[in-house]
């Protein structure tokens, strides 16, 4: 419980400092930080329309926050959820087109599944190259993630194009239920909360997500007491995969109603970011992510009603990233440090 309060209190530290560094740039413009904050939160919440786009926002930050985590809990850095989903989303608008001989219910499970499966394929190849042949899952995941836009950005422009100006597919035969009307809010949200609590329960409460943790903490340990470190890393990545795959579903079937090319740009990126900060803490995650999409959503509203511009935003996201970056630098130094010390106590 102790260390549950303090990783909350660094959280809400780390809040606070970036949100008081960019009322410093904010008021460099000659701008009032209460004012443009305030038009921030109005912007994210002040009705449906608002409150439904932070909704929507956060779906799909929700998931690919939670994906990095749960792969982090196993040692792995997966820098390639963006290209999960994307081809998850790709994946799900091809079913939702063609398979419209299933009926309504099996289509809808059709598109996840198949998104899911697709996205924890991907994610095999770097963790399946990782464990048995030692490469660097970072980058390989980083060059899959512009193979993945490759690959669906020609089938949109090609096979799968809908014909029109911009480069997308047909519509969907089967849509996800908005309820926050004219926002794109949508039922995937609650599919991926209870997405989210199963992977937490999974996590904390099973024979399987203590292996994860194992594994993550120290694989020579795991590998000791008869766990394959090699078969749970590759499991996590298939996981967080999937996860990457469901969230380019949802958007999919739950926002646009079509595949729009480039429309994953940013989301693996932010929910790494949501991520890394509260340090894969798959509890704290989802509140970071929801915190990152009410700055996404709110940040039209506030250059609307005060002079600040949206930009404003980019800079705080930006110097959450420079806290993170500088926290986890400190903890190196620190690890090496305590090395030094015990071999000069050696």
């Amino acid at each position: 419980m102790d260390n549950a309060w303090k990783a909350i209190r660094k959280v809400l530290l780390t809040v606070v400092l970036a949100l008081f560094i960019g009322a410093l740039f904010i008021l460099l413009i000659s701008e009032n930080p209460i004012d443009a904050y305030a038009a921030l939160f109005r912007g994210a919440f002040n009705g449906k329309l608002s409150f439904g786009t932070t909704l929507a926002s956060f779906t799909p930050l929700l998931l690919t926050s939670t994906a990095f985590a749960i792969a982090a809990k196993a040692g792995a850095f997966n820098v390639g959820v963006e290209g999960e989903v994307f081809l998850g989303g790709i994946v799900a608008a091809y079913i939702g087109i063609n398979w419209t001989f299933l009926p309504v219910p099996l289509l809808y499970a059709a598109c996840f599944l198949g998104a899911m499966i697709v996205g924890a394929a991907w994610a095999f190849i770097p963790g399946f190259l990782k464990s048995y042949y030692n490469v660097n899952e970072v980058c390989v995941t980083i060059l899959m993630n512009s193979v993945a836009l490759y690959i669906t950005s020609y089938l949109v422009s090609g096979p799968m194009s809908a014909g029109v100006a911009n480069a997308q597919s047909d519509p969907v035969t089967v849509r996800l239920y908005q309820f926050l009307k004219p926002s794109s809010a949508n039922v995937g949200l609650f599919i991926a909360i209870a997405a989210v609590v199963f992977i937490i329960w999974m996590l904390k409460k099973t024979t399987f997500g203590y292996k994860i943790r194992t594994v993550g903490t120290n694989p020579m340990h795991a590998e000791y007491v008869g766990i394959n470190p090699r078969k749970i890393f590759i499991k996590s990545m298939m996981i967080s995969g999937a996860l990457g795959g469901m969230a380019g579903c949802i958007e999919v079937l739950g926002v646009h109603g079509y595949f729009l090319n480039n429309f994953a740009t940013g989301l693996g990126s932010n929910g790494m970011l949501a991520a890394l900060i509260v340090k894969s803490d798959v509890v704290l995650a989802p509140f970071m992510a929801f915190f990152l999409a009410i700055l996404k959503s709110g940040a039209m509203g506030m250059q609307q009603s005060t002079g600040v511009p949206k930009s404003i935003v980019d800079t705080i996201t930006a110097i959450f990233i420079i806290i993170a970056t500088m926290e986890l630098l400190f903890q190196f130094n620190g690890k090496r440090k305590k090395k030094k010390k015990d071999k000069a106590e050696a």
